[in-house]
């Protein structure tokens, strides 16, 4: 099982002390975030005259619509590449089929240029005689 790490962090001008799973370098990016967040936030029109509850509701909100948005993000791009390693598989059965076509009319121009060679051997015979 994973160790449980503790760090303390500023988060909002006070020191909190956190613990989790993850290591102290993440978790104190964590809280970094948060006083990223809080500095976008409190640069709104309006800001400082909301009521707590009505700040802690903008900042949550800030935060579900950057989740929606990485989320969204990254099922396009998973979307693409699964399109993406279609493409590529369908693009390796076109390379085999070229290859084995390849060998196959190599071979014809080998049996041609054989048969070309015999009856060019059998004409040249027959001036001979």
């Amino acid at each position: 099982m994973a160790k449980k790490n503790t760090a303390d962090v500023l988060i909002n001008g006070k020191i909190y002390t956190i613990s989790g799973y993850e290591s102290a370098a993440y978790l104190q990016s964590v809280a970094a975030y948060l006083n990223e967040m809080e500095e976008r936030v409190s640069q709104m029109e309006g800001y400082r005259r909301l009521a707590t509850e009505e700040k802690q509701l903008l900042k949550n909100m800030n935060l579900a619509d950057e989740y929606f948005k990485v989320k969204d993000e990254k099922e396009r791009l998973e979307q693409d590449m699964e399109s993406r390693e279609k493409e590529i598989y369908s693009l390796k059965h076109d390379l085999i089929d070229a290859r084995m076509e390849k060998e196959n009319l190599t071979k014809r121009i080998e049996e041609l240029e054989k048969k070309l060679e015999e009856k060019q051997s059998q004409q040249g015979n027959r001036r001979y005689r």
